[in-house]
């Protein structure tokens, strides 16, 4: 018998009846009727709901049927669920054993699968499956190591599997004596990236005459195409059919076309649905959208009129680089730079032309800071994403000046702001368009022009642009919401799913799997596309270890290929960071090896170091608001937080210095040390609260350190929560420099050091604990909480248990039993680095420099302009404007309360240009002196000593030296042209301290002359006593020492 699906009479009975196989009729195709969004599953009746966002998306049950009498309503339910896997072409995986029963592979083209007493119904082809002794073949294994343990399945060689890829599918076990005891559907990534892995061109591709649509959709039945004249309404111009070829379907428009909107519709099955779908998308490679996200813009992003004057040319503009271990990056929100600007134009403010505002006073403070030092902007989401729409005139607003004359604690302006709030983009809808409501037009080409004028003003004004890509989940899904996109085009294929078939949502929501072939080549095309078309120079990886190790390793590699020869961009200057946290569904290798900090060793990709910002602020987002750090007077000016008495108090604060001292010597597992104990110890032998080595670096490699980021509290909140509330305004201040300066001026390959020892490596954030995750998504009630810390650079594994453990296990001296051995990297680390590699980057926070507040809201991504204002007219550090968002901070408001009512916590004018005048500093300090950013780790080995040390150490002080070649050194070479001896004292004291060491008698050490010369007295009453060695710093300090090169 034959059929276009090559069917195979089968010989076994089942049932106690022939079988027979029904070839299709492709004339024929049919909706079932939309089944209801709970389904009973199981003798107890039990009900399972959608676990989708917007209407039914997916099943999810984790239980399996296998019962002795199954109803047809029972067994239904299992066809929502796909707990088997086809991982290859003749190969399926799926975790179920009926002895020496049998096994079926059905299908239908029309999704007319029904289960009743006797089986499955509605199929047109049914194949047998034979079960594979030995398990699945180790390509399966390797590629999808979550389902190792899983029976391995044949299906026959002649099998047509490429159509059958178009069907609803399902297997179902038998047992010996026919009752059919289980049935699932499928999950198709492997066998489709056998099948389908494709490299040619994707998108709309302009030709001079033409111009084509292509569209990878391996599993759709058909394709077609509206073109419109207009971004809304209006009938379309034509419909087109596209044609496929392996799986990527084609077709061929004028180049009249270009201008135009085209709208895809897909017929695919869709596995949330049960039914075969028409679904309407915009393409995944759109250049631009229509205003409602519904409509795919005709743009040629290499036409001449899209690119702003002087465009071509920006590539031998860019502000020079020498190294990456210059760079310095200031986080940024787009909305947030111009809303409040009243010196920009108003139908400019919150938008891409705001930079252009050459005499603004963001801009102009962009300039102070590029001046001092500063390298690179990180603008935070900037693609098209959900939750904000891009129709101004949709959106809604508050009376700001009702709420300027409420109190400063009143609930009133949350509760106004939280009735329209926004998002800050962490919603994806969209990666490879700009966000067209910071466009002056959301429809046709300007957001793409206006994109591009802005990166060329901030490359102008000296400054790098680094964009944040949220690669690791998308906003929606399904095959109806508008702002599902993937999903709709190759169902099932995009987003990560568990065992049930149910989409993971360990990240937000919806988590893509960069393990299958074309995600990863999506995200490859995407950067690639952004760095060309818009020259940006660096990408910030939103939970970037949810993304796959090999998919980061492959864009780096790509992007530092790239050339201004051929591309017309240097892409050697290049440089990609992110969040290596590991938890969810990819924690332990679970999915492949990701791109974790634990995994990354030797990538040149940085991630953020989570670990000396908790040794510095203290405590983490999920131990006690008040817990306090090395900086916020822990020990030294206690609040009312319970630290475990005076004495762990003394302990936690000699451990933080600990913490941060390995993070300054770059977290290296190897690195031998005077702890706190006064013991010898390695960099892996210094343990977190929660029993992770602090060290666990084998070489040099990229780190991010930073105190504040956009999640979480802003410093200066951070810092007026956890220090006593008796501690001044002034001293606040100073306390918010001072972790300024621990970042700004640290040598991040650093080595604590005894009598002549020292060490090398870079710092990375902790790895997750083990077993520990997210499964709410964050905008969901039960994904609140967990999202402050899933959704950006707020989330610190190594301290998350931080302040849940009793005082009397904080800050062990000992190793946990089962760390008592340096931690084993997986398999696939690299273990060496080029000598050339940056040695840590400092990020700030943009405010971090004008002391600004959010009001103390700990989560600000969708509490619109009021709480995340800025003001660069340093008038206002817009403290004090009403209690946080309910939803995120009310458990706190009593804490919360107390401060914002109180005035003496408001900064004035004064105190704001102070401390930009302080980050200035601070900045010009570190470009001073090249030994602040030294590249190698032998350099860092030779040149780099702290002192302060037991037995005789002086608790809150931390003296870093940093030496040059000079007469007096032996064997180290010349690199600064104008110091040859550094010292750094950090003293976060409330008192001023004296400080006495042998090693720093007779150098010829004056105070930094940018400090001299700063209008903060404090600093200047910093001295130093070249006959005893001795230091005199002020309380909560930072002082700077240089010893001039003798010529």
């Amino acid at each position: 018998m034959s059929s276009p699906y090559n069917p195979f009479a089968l010989s076994s009975n089942l049932h106690n009846h022939n079988l027979r196989v029904v070839p299709f009729n492709f004339s024929l195709i049919k909706k079932l009727p939309s089944f209801s969004n709970s389904i009973f599953i199981g003798s107890n009746s039990r009900i399972f709901h959608s676990s989708s966002k917007k209407g039914l998306s997916c099943f999810c049950c984790s239980m399996a049927v296998e019962v002795d009498s199954v109803s047809q309503i029972e067994l239904q339910g299992t066809l929502n669920s796909s707990r088997a896997y086809w991982p290859s072409k003749y190969i399926l995986a799926w975790n179920v054993d009926v002895g020496n029963g049998s096994y079926y592979l059905f299908a239908s083209k029309t999704a007319a699968l029904r289960v009743t007493n006797d089986g499955i119904e509605g199929y047109d082809v049914k194949i047998k499956l034979d079960k594979v002794n030995g398990g699945l073949p180790a390509h399966v294994t390797e590629k999808f190591p979550h389902i190792r343990g899983y029976s391995a399945f044949r299906a026959p060689a002649n099998l047509d599997v490429e159509s059958l890829l178009k069907c609803q599918l399902a297997v179902a076990a038998f047992s010996g004596d026919g009752a059919c005891r289980n049935v699932t559907g499928l999950q198709l990534p492997g066998v489709i990236d056998e099948l389908y892995s494709y490299d040619g061109p994707l998108g709309a591709v302009f030709s001079e005459d033409s111009i084509s649509l292509n569209l990878w959709a391996p599993t759709a039945q058909a394709v077609n195409a509206s073109i419109y004249r207009d971004p809304l309404g209006g009938e379309p111009l034509q419909t087109v059919q596209l044609n496929e070829s392996s799986g990527v379907w084609i077709v061929v428009g004028p180049r009249s076309w270009e201008g135009c909107y085209y709208v895809y519709e897909v017929t695919v099955y869709h596995h949330t649905t049960l039914r075969i779908e028409k679904c309407f998308a915009i393409d995944p490679y759109a250049r631009g959208v229509s205003a409602d996200v519904k409509r795919t813009l005709l743009a040629d992003i290499k036409s001449e009129s899209l690119k702003p004057e002087g465009w071509d040319n920006l590539a031998d503009e860019k502000p020079h680089l020498l190294s990456p271990s210059d760079i310095s990056i200031y986080e940024l929100h787009i909305r947030d730079f111009s809303a409040y600007d009243l010196t920009v134009s108003p139908d400019l403010r919150g938008g891409y032309l705001a930079f252009t505002s050459q005499d603004s006073a963001g801009v102009n403070h962009l300039k102070k800071l590029s001046a001092a030092g500063l390298t690179h902007v990180h603008l935070l989401p900037s693609f098209q994403f959900a939750e904000v729409d891009d129709d101004k005139k949709k959106w809604k607003f508050v009376d700001t000046k009702m709420l300027e004359t409420l109190p400063p604690d009143s609930e009133e302006q949350q509760a106004q702001i939280t009735a329209i709030r926004d998002e800050d983009g962490y919603n994806p809808v969209l990666w490879g368009t700009p966000k067209g409501s910071y466009a002056t037009d959301p429809n046709g080409p300007s957001r793409i022009i206006e994109f591009r004028k802005m990166v060329q003003a901030l490359n102008h004004i000296g400054l790098r642009v680094v964009l944040d890509v949220v690669y690791n989940h998308l906003n929606s899904s399904g095959p109806s919401d508008v702002n599902s996109v993937l999903d709709k085009i190759v169902p099932g294929y995009y987003l990560r799913r568990d065992n049930d078939g149910a989409i993971e949502n360990s990240t937000c929501i919806n988590d893509t799997a960069s393990e299958h072939y074309m995600v990863e080549r999506l995200i490859l095309d995407d950067l690639k596309h952004w760095s060309v078309n818009y020259k940006v120079d660096g990408f910030r990886f939103d939970l970037m270890g949810h993304i796959m190790k090999h998919t980061m390793v492959k864009a780096t590699s790509m992007l530092q290929g790239l050339s201004k020869t051929q591309d017309g961009v240097e892409g050697s200057s290049i440089y990609i960071y992110g969040e290596g946290w590991d938890f969810g569904e990819v924690a332990n290798n679970a999915r492949g090896v990701n791109a974790s900090q634990m995994n990354l060793s030797g990538t040149g990709i940085g991630s953020f170091n989570d670990r000396i910002r908790d040794a510095v602020l203290g405590g983490g987002p999920f131990g006690p608001l008040l817990q306090q750090g090395y900086v916020t007077g822990l020990s030294l000016q206690p609040n009312d937080n319970d630290h475990g008495g005076k004495a762990n108090a003394d302990r936690m604060l000699a451990v933080a210095k600990d913490h941060i001292q390995v993070g300054l010597a770059a977290n290296l597992r190897d690195f031998m040390l005077t702890n706190c104990d006064g013991r010898q110890v390695k960099g892996s032998e210094v343990y977190t609260y929660g029993g992770s080595p602090v060290g666990y670096a084998m070489q040099p490699i990229e780190t991010i350190n930073y105190v504040s980021a956009h999640d979480n509290e802003t410093l200066f909140d951070i810092v007026s929560l956890k220090t006593a509330t008796y501690t001044s305004l002034d001293e606040r201040c100073r306390v918010n420099h001072l972790a300024t300066s621990i970042i700004a001026l640290t040598q991040p390959h650093a080595s604590p050091t005894h009598s002549g020892e020292n060490a090398a490596a870079t710092a990375q954030p902790a790895r997750f604990p083990s077993g520990a995750g997210w499964a709410a998504p964050r905008n969901t009630p039960q994904g609140q909480q967990a999202s402050q810390a899933a959704c950006g650079a707020c989330l610190q594994p190594a301290s998350m248990l931080r302040g849940m453990l009793p005082p009397s296990v904080l800050a062990p001296s000992s190793p946990p039993p089962n760390l008592s051995s340096p931690a084993t990297l997986p398999p696939g680390t690299a273990t060496s680095v080029g000598q050339n590699r940056p040695p840590g980057i400092p990020f700030f926070h943009a405010g971090d420099e004008l002391l600004r507040s959010k009001s103390l809201d700990r989560d600000s991504y969708n509490s619109g302009d009021w709480f995340n204002r800025l003001d660069f007219s340093y008038n206002t550090n817009n403290w004090g404007v009403g209690l946080p968002p309910k939803d995120q901070n009310q458990n706190n408001w009593p804490i919360i309360k107390q401060r914002l009512e109180n005035p003496s916590y408001k900064p004035d004018k004064s105190h704001i240009i102070a401390a930009v005048e302080n980050f200035t500093n601070l900045l010009q300090i570190r470009y001073s002196s090249p030994l602040f950013r030294l590249r190698s780790a032998k350099d860092i080995e030779d040149r780099v000593r702290f002192h302060n040390n037991v037995p005789s150490w002086i608790p809150g002080l931390i003296a870093m030296s940093i030496e040059d070649g000079h007469a007096g050194a032996s064997g180290l070479s010349q690199i600064d042209p104008k110091f040859q001896y550094i010292v750094v004292m950090i003293n976060v004291q409330p008192t001023e301290t004296k400080f006495t060491n042998p090693d720093f008698r007779a150098k010829s050490l004056q105070l930094h002359p940018v400090l001299s010369m700063s209008g903060d007295t404090i600093v200047k009453e910093s001295k130093y006593e070249p006959s005893t060695g001795c230091f005199t710093v002020p309380p909560k300090t930072t002082a700077v020492f240089v010893e001039p090169r003798h010529v």
